[in-house]
């Protein structure tokens, strides 16, 4: 059974795992923007999505453009989850895991060093 929890404490969960990047990436991070929505509109099952320009992939003709955009899917990640516990857990990786994309890490790189 997914666990029940309200979108706001879910955002807190998400603040509290952003919080927690250590402050040197936080610092290195570059137009972009984090979001919670409740579901992919069609993938049910995404946790989160990093959609944007990677700063590996960013040249010198960057610039002008919206952020990019994370986006951490609230009711895919309360349906893997059995407690609270699980959601803090889920969470935290989701949140890195979208991070790292913005990094330019790729998702075979994410499951090697276990943030798949």
């Amino acid at each position: 059974m997914p666990v029940d929890m309200t979108p706001a404490r879910f955002d807190e969960l998400v603040g509290e795992a952003l919080d927690e990047v250590p402050p040197e990436l936080a610092r290195a991070m570059d137009n972009v923007a984090v979001f919670v929505e409740p579901r992919h509109p069609e993938e049910s099952g995404l946790l989160g999505l990093y959609e944007g320009i990677a700063l590996t992939e960013r040249n010198s003709d960057y610039g002008g453009v919206l952020p990019d955009r994370i986006t951490i899917y609230r009711d895919a990640i309360l349906d893997i989850c059995e407690t609270e516990d699980d959601v803090i857990e889920e969470v935290a990786i989701t949140v890195v895991h979208e991070i790292a994309h913005h990094f330019g890490i790729d998702d075979a790189k994410l499951h090697e060093l276990g943030w798949g």
